[in-house]
């Protein structure tokens, strides 16, 4: 036999439907409790004497493409208790089913309440419109506001970051729960006054991972001095990389010296290569400018003043950093070297062919590029060690460095090779930060200070230096299995929830979003 349909199906658990009026676009149920009794809101007694009644008006979710409206016949009762204050009082309804003054049900508030947390106001209004959901982007907003969650569970290990409102204008600061995996607060600043109030009031904290820089940590040793703090592994083994680099930018002098590339051709160059070259010839004029006042004792500001250079380029000037005379970008074909390398070695050698075959597999670059890569590999294969005419970037040298000999082609091994006899301090450098990378991924934080002794007198010794300020956050990285790395991820996540709002959102508005979706 077939189930018969019931009208009282289509409403909340607890109404009745006395009729259903279906229209073109809604449908409209007057609907009534099922119970005979309603209880007091003041003195809890059961009261059946019907005083009133009067209509309430209720959206509920949408039916058939047609938006629901519920005509919600609300009876008013007398309350019998003697010493009760309020003689006459409506009946109330579940708070799962029709909260107290509700223009919504539970159900449909719970939607808008989701489709608000992942999309916002605006997106969120034009889903809903097509939803036939009857709700605006302010109403959607409100929505986010009022059921905000709030997370009152103890914290025991934390991480901490900043995130930007505007890059190198404005920043804030992301609180995020690592065991539980979630954001538990956002601060309007990275000031350390700011996370350190934030801290006091949290005392439960046990653990807190942050970055390197000494603001955060500063602030957990003031307000929580029995806290361990933890500095991010990522940003070590990254600084570690970048001290490597640095390292070799100070060094490009004797590169050039040792690979024989001193000076250089200008009849051998590109036209693209030409202007970089220029360029160089002029920026060497202006720093033995700088290098010639500082000799002679003259203060980096009065040097900036009288050259009219800014504080950084003079101090990249005395640290040998601005020696690069060619400058590599990105290039469209990055993504292409493998297989052009591997075609190249196979014996294909016209630039023409190379450049179709690459169209063939998605390559959207033109011909030129394709043809300025196998004139500069042909170069490369014909060039002998002892005439080089041109010297990579700091940057790509560090990676042919640090990359196995298997995987450089053979005018890229003669440079190494030549690089690591005639400056062997590169090499030293290169072996101290792969042993401090080393130290971190076997986690082995006994060889911490054997590291910091061999590395504090060499082209490295300024991150050396760094992490022996910062010895007991990176003790701490090396040997617990806690790190910033979930932190980076709710970061990520706030990066797109802000960009979703084009960048308008107020911190109550992001926190309420933010929170509501890891709880959600």
């Amino acid at each position: 036999m077939r189930p018969r349909f019931r009208p009282s199906s289509l409403v909340p658990a607890g109404f009745v439907v006395d009729h259903l009026d279906v229209g073109i676009d809604r449908i409209s149920l007057v609907v009534r409790s099922g119970s005979a009794t309603a209880t007091c809101p003041d003195c809890r007694t059961s009261s059946r004497r019907i005083q009133s009644r009067y209509q309430r008006r209720a959206a509920d979710l949408p039916l058939g493409g047609r938006r629901v409206e519920l005509q919600v016949m609300v009876r008013r009762f007398w309350c019998d208790a003697a010493t009760c204050g309020r003689k006459i009082f409506a009946e109330r309804f579940s708070e799962d089913v029709l909260p107290t003054f509700a223009r919504r049900t539970s159900r449909l508030e719970q939607i808008v309440h989701y489709l608000g947390l992942a999309l916002g106001g605006r997106p969120g209004a034009g889903l809903a419109q097509r939803l036939m959901l009857p709700v605006s982007r302010d109403t959607l907003l409100r929505v986010i506001r009022r059921r905000a969650a709030t997370h009152s569970d103890p914290l025991s290990v934390i991480g901490i970051d900043d995130f930007a409102w505007r890059r190198n204008h404005r920043y804030g600061t992301l609180v995020c729960d690592l065991e539980r995996r979630r954001i538990v607060a956002l601060l309007p600043d990275r000031e350390q006054a700011t996370a350190q109030t934030w801290l006091k009031m949290n005392g439960s904290i046990q653990i807190v991972a942050r970055d390197r820089g000494g603001g955060y940590g500063e602030a957990i040793a003031r307000a929580l001095p029995q806290a361990i703090q933890v500095a991010d592994r990522w940003h070590l083994m990254e600084n570690a990389s970048r001290g490597f680099l640095d390292a070799v930018r100070r060094s490009m002098r004797q590169v050039r010296e040792v690979v024989g590339a001193a000076t250089i051709d200008p009849a051998l160059l590109t036209a693209a290569e030409r202007i970089q070259y220029e360029g160089y010839l002029r920026r060497e004029e202006a720093d033995a400018a700088i290098r010639s006042l500082a000799e002679a004792g003259v203060p980096i500001r009065r040097i900036c003043q009288r050259l009219g250079h800014s504080r950084r380029v003079v101090r990249a000037v005395l640290r040998g950093e601005r020696t690069d005379v060619f400058r590599v970008r990105q290039s469209s074909l990055d993504a292409y070297l493998p297989w052009l390398d591997a075609e190249w070695d196979a014996g294909s050698r016209n630039a023409t062919e190379l450049w179709r075959r690459a169209k063939g597999q998605g390559f959207r670059g033109s011909l030129r590029v394709v043809g300025g890569w196998a004139t500069r590999r042909r170069r490369a294969e014909q060039a002998k060690i002892e005439r080089l005419q041109r010297v990579p970037s700091a940057r790509t040298l560090a990676r042919w460095l640090t990359t196995g000999r298997d995987r450089l082609t053979k005018a890229e091994t003669l440079t190494v090779a030549a690089v690591e006899d005639g400056v062997p301090a590169l090499v030293e450098a290169r072996e101290v930060v792969g042993a401090f990378q080393t130290m971190v991924r076997a986690m082995a934080p006994d060889r911490l200070e054997g590291w910091l002794t061999r590395a504090g007198t060499g082209l490295v010794a300024s991150f050396a230096r760094g992490v022996g300020q910062d010895r007991a956050a990176v003790r701490t990285a090396i040997k617990l299995p806690w790190s910033n790395g979930q932190t980076e991820r709710q970061i990520t996540k706030l990066k797109l929830v802000k960009r979703q709002m084009y960048g308008r959102g107020k911190i109550d508005l992001l926190q309420a979003r933010l929170i509501g979706l890891t709880s959600g």
